[in-house]
């Protein structure tokens, strides 16, 4: 039985004036004024009589290709014009999220190393080895309007975080597991973000995709995406196989990854269909966590899942997002006896009111209820 799509992400919003793409300026040009706009990462060279015709006063253009004739024009009007910078393997000024197709570009014909993911990694380590001031305030704003494109798709939308290590390989019986709860999340209506990587994050993103299918298109895909089961030695392979599970079904459920070239050696998965991908990896685990308003699932980690964990529990703690978002920690054993993070957390909840939104499970089976029932629950008097 195939299933609905899960929550409707991202709208028009060229009433704030920001315009991210060209349907969106010719929507607001039609009207005969960009003053005061913001034009982020537009190709506008085949706009030139439209830029010649309207008022631009006080407008920004951030990364926008325009004839000569029509820059000069929107400086003269007193536009404030920040070119496209050449030979970076990124765009700093973009207005949206990306997609697998974007980051993966080439992957078929000239393997992963040749990818705007795998370029933008290098581009990333070699400025910081320089310490190049220029690069720094590139990673800066590319980080700001990623961060700005993601709040824009994430309007009222409820965020559900799956975090776990990126250890976990396909055809695991642990992988199938945080793919079924993926999956049942996105059929509860609930957006999947995940922290964009391999392992546990790419199995969530892909039952989220698996969503819409029939019960039956997930098994296959398992099956399929096993005899690549991890992205070490090759990464080609590795995304060639996921991107072959996207070809043999297209139109997946949608989810979001929001990975780091912080840790760059572990590539994006390409399940989700958005990818908030940023440099500054404390800007990304910050902001990955701040977005989980539906709460957060930890299924079984290592340091970086307990980092998340106490991560999410600060604010929780102090309650400095407002009320404690539910926490639900899955596999007793790995969370009681081989990393007891659950009686800390449990000792930090005591006596306060986010000791009503934490819960311990066994398996992602019981993860949609426990979520629902900490949702539920009352804050004590």
């Amino acid at each position: 039985m195939a299933h609905g799509h899960g929550p409707r992400l991202g709208s028009s919003h060229d009433d704030d004036h920001e315009i991210e793409t060209l349907e969106e300026f010719d929507r607001v040009v039609a009207r005969g004024i960009l003053a005061g706009h913001r034009v982020q990462s537009v190709d506008l060279t085949t706009r030139t009589f439209a830029l010649l015709s309207a008022d631009t006063t006080g407008a920004v253009f951030l990364g926008c290709p325009m004839e000569p004739d029509a820059a000069a024009k929107v400086r003269a009007d007193g536009a404030f014009v920040f070119p496209p910078i050449p030979d970076l393997p990124f765009d700093p000024y973009r207005g949206l999220l990306y997609s697998p197709g974007e980051l993966f570009d080439g992957l078929a014909d000239y393997g992963y190393e040749s990818t705007p993911d795998a370029l933008t990694y290098e581009w990333c380590r070699q400025t910081i080895s320089d310490r190049d001031i220029f690069a720094s305030m590139l990673r800066a704003i590319h980080d700001d309007a990623v961060s700005d494109a993601l709040d824009e798709l994430l309007i009222g939308v409820p965020v559900v975080g799956v975090m776990g290590g990126h250890a976990m390989g396909r055809g695991t019986d642990a992988y199938a597991g945080a793919a079924r709860l993926g999956r049942a999340l996105a059929r509860d209506g609930l957006l999947v973000a995940t922290g964009g990587g391999p392992g546990a994050m790419e199995a969530a993103n892909l039952g989220a995709y698996a969503a819409p299918h029939p019960d039956e298109m997930l098994d296959e895909a398992l099956e399929l995406l096993a005899k690549t089961p991890s992205f070490t030695p090759s990464v080609t392979d590795w995304a060639a196989a996921a991107f072959e599970v996207r070809s043999r079904w297209p139109r997946g459920g949608a989810s979001v990854g929001i990975p780091t070239w912080f840790y760059g050696h572990e590539p994006p998965n390409p399940f989700a269909d958005h990818i908030a991908k940023y440099f500054a990896n404390a800007t990304r685990e910050d902001g990955l966590l701040a977005r989980c308003n539906g709460g957060v699932v930890f299924l079984p980690g290592a340091a970086g899942t307990v980092q998340e964990i106490f991560d999410n529990a600060t604010p929780n703690y102090y309650e400095s997002r407002g009320e404690p978002t539910p926490m639900v920690l899955v596999n007793r054993t790995h969370w009681t006896e081989k990393l007891p993070a659950w009686s800390l957390l449990e000792s930090l909840a005591a006596d306060r009111p986010m000791a009503a939104r934490i819960a311990l499970v066994e398996s992602v089976d019981e993860v949609p209820e426990a979520l629902a029932r900490l949702k539920e629950t009352t804050r004590p008097a």
